[in-house]
């Protein structure tokens, strides 16, 4: 029987319906929450990414910055400009758009980002209350897939769960989620002997390297939970035929448009897994869903308020 497909657009309109209704409380009692985004440059992937982020507060009643510094900015300039987000009071959360330009020191402005705002999770104080079992704001993407797992009744306490991937973004966190939530987890990376091994045994695995359709039926248990947070566009109609070769409408959508997005994950695995995600429509729709809720988080924690979104880790 095919794998049970986890829809992430379904569950990440859940969430929006959810903290509408937060974000309209907060509202009528005088709080709006506001995110800030800045995009250094003009990567194509990045402005979409950003044009999505700041929809998604619009739509939400969420306040919304959107700061264009251009592409010769210097280290000093954009620490200029995060400093000035961090003083603002109608600022709660401060998302600087990864990658930055080759001449900006990417750790010096991340680490410059107030922990209070740092709704993107990667502030270095967020990291250690995350390993320390105290989690303030987590990184968006490794708490969509709990809320994945949560929202779709797969069991994780006991669980046995593999993380394909080390990460600071991604794997990382996803292990430490993980086992506060009480699974006993594995995290298998480039120098791993034999990843197969731990893979097999793996009731809930986590696919997040980038390298598209890593993670073939052979690797899975069968019956396993397989979530696929890797997406890459492919070009290459070699590839293609292989990665899409039982999947006819993948494969024709590749051949009429000459690219096609493909998960970590090959496609093949539905055969033998549980419960997937796909790509696209699985992962991707809660890491921004998630960026909204740390928002919403944020809003609260600087006001002294309690967090009450229900996408809060748990």
């Amino acid at each position: 029987m095919p794998a049970r497909i986890l829809d992430g657009t379904l569950i990440r309109d859940q969430i929006y319906a959810e903290l509408a209704q937060e974000i309209a409380a907060l509202r009528s009692s005088g709080i709006r929450p506001g995110l800030a985004a800045v995009l250094v440059g003009n990567d194509p992937a990045s402005q979409i990414y950003v044009r999505s982020k700041i929809a998604a507060c619009q739509q939400l009643g969420l306040g919304n910055i959107h700061l264009t510094p251009s592409a010769n900015t210097t280290t000093a300039e954009l620490l200029a400009i995060v400093r000035e987000l961090n003083a603002r009071d109608d600022v709660d959360g401060i998302l600087v758009q990864l990658p930055l330009p080759p001449q900006i020191d990417a750790k010096i402005i991340l680490e410059a980002v107030d922990p209070a705002k740092d709704v993107d999770g990667f502030h270095p104080m967020n990291i250690g209350k995350l390993v320390e079992g105290r989690p303030n704001l987590v990184a968006c993407t490794p708490l969509g897939v709990m809320e994945i797992l949560r929202r779709s009744g797969i069991p994780i306490e006991s669980a046995n769960a593999v993380v394909v991937g080390r990460s600071n973004i991604v794997g990382k966190p996803m292990a430490l989620l993980l086992m506060q939530a009480n699974a006993t987890v594995a995290v298998c990376h480039s120098k791993t002997r034999d990843p197969r091994k731990f893979t097999r045994e793996a009731d809930i695995l986590v696919a997040a390297t980038g390298r598209p359709a890593l993670i073939v039926p052979d690797d899975v248990k069968p019956g396993a939970t397989v979530i696929d947070v890797g997406v890459t566009r492919i070009t290459d109609p070699q590839q293609a035929e292989k990665i899409f070769a039982h999947s006819p409408e993948r494969l024709e959508k590749f051949r009429k448009n000459g690219s096609a997005v493909a998960g970590d994950v090959h496609p093949d695995v539905a055969q033998v897994a549980g419960a997937l995600t796909p790509v696209p429509g699985g992962v991707g729709p809660l890491t921004i869903a998630m960026l909204m809720s740390n928002t919403v988080k944020a809003a609260r924690l600087r006001r002294g308020l309690r967090a009450e979104s229900a996408a809060s880790p748990r």
